[in-house]
């Protein structure tokens, strides 16, 4: 069992109907409430992405919440992808959390 202080890094993919529904807005504002680090964009599929940092208990908690999504969003799925070393670096501890352009 992870130790609730431990550092945890997630980057995944949210499908669904995710897009023009305030999903990028609903996610910075959730990670903001649990103090993690990283970004969300859309992407050209009409997915989301997004990569979070931070205590191990609120990466999953955000992780939990983005299959939920908002009362307008419809999620499909949540994928949890690797988190190569140079994308936990654009997380780094005490970055914040931002909302990217579309990919």
């Amino acid at each position: 069992m992870d130790e609730p202080t431990s550092d945890d890094v997630a980057h995944i993919v949210v499908q669904g109907g995710v897009q023009g529904v305030g999903f990028r807005a609903w996610v910075h504002h959730q990670a903001e409430l649990l103090g993690l680090d990283g970004w969300v964009r859309n992407r050209r599929d009409g997915s989301v992405e997004v990569l979070i940092r931070g205590r191990s208990h609120d990466v999953q908690a955000m992780v939990d919440v983005c299959g939920v999504g908002p009362a307008s969003a419809r999620v499909d799925s949540v994928t949890r992808l690797d988190a190569p070393e140079r994308q936990a670096g654009e997380a780094a501890p005490g970055s914040g959390f931002r909302v990217l352009r579309t990919v």
